[in-house]
């Protein structure tokens, strides 16, 4: 199927969804029923009863989630949180159906891979102004903030950021001993590890590549970390085939069943992970969440750096998605449901939420507490994050297609990469002619 027949598909979608809205829209000129769609304004309300609160990660951090609502409800006692916890692998569709049939919570998680799409719909609001007028103006993180903005499509903050993940190439400390290696700060460093460390007749390799589903994003960082290349446009023409970034991914590619596993070309993020605790392998490239499997299989044999930098210390990293609390349009109790936000986006609440979680606090007084001190990968994760020297490439997030094109369209191509079927030149030429169309399609389409 060609990307030109898969673009009408995707545009075809989103005029349902429009469809949807318009829909919901008229039903609320109507006389709306309460439940809220994307076409009802909602409005601030008393500050006081019951609001409804959609976690997009149900059951992982259910418990903790709890422990923030009984805070807040202590604090805050004439408000009432009703906690719905939603499977991160449905959120999205079910914010879908809710925004065309009614029913939307009063706050709910978006996080910025589905922020466009939820936010195009007109169910979010724009938070900007409640931001600059409350206690959290200063204290969030700004590369968050700025990564949020660049989500959402048209500059505006619709997504209060909590939290952020971050690439952390993993390392067998022993390994690295024996063998008088230096640590993979750098890509020069990596890729001499990456040789060192193989002998195949021990079933022993310097790495494992993401060949399996999630494959785009971690190929990706290792490019635009390699050419330097900082932003993901230039112009109206996406850079990711330049040939900077060709050059970086042959080289990426070429530590396939060189210096990895040939398992690899299938692996997606849990094999590639049990695979790196259970066996002889040096690196592995994840995100902060593996931490806990790492040290429960090589009880502290390990390190968790950031992305290696080029050898002038430069460091550039593609975006990682940021979570957060949105406000939805619909509410009838703005005024409550944004004392909740506030409050689980304060320092006590959001270092509580990201040790928890291992993740990052978008807080700037919570990550300076003790325990992402402690925590060496967090802590350097956090650095990185907020690192002078530190260049991040914003994804576009906020294309309608960009979940499409990353994941179902190329991460095929990206296996017939691995398996040499497909050079790394025409992978990323089929690519850039799919997100230049994309792109071509938001600017011409969006309100």
């Amino acid at each position: 199927m060609t990307s030109s027949i898969r673009i009408r598909r995707s545009r075809r979608a989103a005029l349902a969804v429009a469809l949807g809205s318009v829909l919901a829209l008229t039903a609320t000129a109507c006389g709306d029923d309460g439940s809220g769609g994307a076409g009802d304004k909602g409005n601030e309300g008393s500050g006081k009863g019951t609001i409804t609160f959609w976690d997009n990660n149900g059951g992982v951090r259910t418990d903790v989630w709890k422990q923030i609502i009984a805070d807040f409800q202590n604090k805050y006692p004439d408000i009432k949180v009703d906690y719905v916890g939603v499977p991160a692998a449905s959120v999205q569709s079910k914010y879908d159906t809710a925004i065309q049939g009614g029913g939307l919570p009063d706050v709910g998680g978006v996080g910025t891979a589905m922020l466009a799409e939820v936010a195009a719909q007109g169910a979010l609001e724009p938070l900007d102004d409640r931001i600059s007028g409350s206690p959290l103006n200063g204290k969030l993180n700004a590369t968050f903030l700025e990564g949020v903005k660049a989500a959402g499509g048209d500059g505006r903050t619709y997504t209060v950021p909590t939290s952020a993940n971050n690439g952390t190439l993993w390392y067998r400390t022993d390994l690295f001993r024996a063998a008088e290696l230096d640590p993979p700060t750098t890509w020069t460093n990596f890729y001499k590890a990456a040789g060192r460390l193989t002998d195949k007749g021990k079933n022993a390799f310097g790495y494992t590549i993401r060949g399996g589903e999630g494959s785009i994003a971690q190929a990706l960082d290792a490019m635009y970390g390699q050419s330097g290349i900082t932003s993901f446009w230039n112009g109206d023409e996406t850079t990711v085939n330049d040939p900077k970034n060709v050059a970086a991914l042959e080289k990426y590619v070429g530590l396939y069943k060189k210096d990895t596993p040939s398992a690899d070309v299938n692996n997606d993020f849990t094999k590639m992970v049990a695979q790196w605790d259970s066996g002889t392998i040096g690196m592995l490239s994840h995100n902060l969440g593996s931490y806990a499997d790492h040290e429960k299989a090589l009880k502290g044999k390990f390190r968790g750096v950031p992305n290696p930098t080029l050898d002038d210390g430069t460091r550039v990293q593609v975006s990682n998605p940021v979570d957060g609390l949105a406000l939805f349009r619909s509410s009838k109790n703005k005024a409550a449901a944004w004392k909740f936000i506030e409050f689980a986006a304060s320092h006590a609440s959001n270092s509580r939420w990201n040790r928890n979680a291992g993740q990052v606090p978008a807080n700037t007084e919570a990550v300076r507490d003790a325990w992402v001190q402690s925590s060496e990968p967090t802590k350097l994760a956090a650095e990185a994050l907020n690192g002078s020297s530190t260049k991040i490439v914003q994804l576009p997030y906020y294309l309608p297609d960009w979940n499409t094109i990353s994941k179902s369209d190329n991460e095929p191509n990206f296996q017939k990469v691995l398996l040499g079927k497909l050079s790394a030149k025409e992978f990323l030429d089929t690519l850039a002619d799919q997100l230049n169309a994309a792109q071509a399609d938001w600017k011409k389409n969006r309100r």
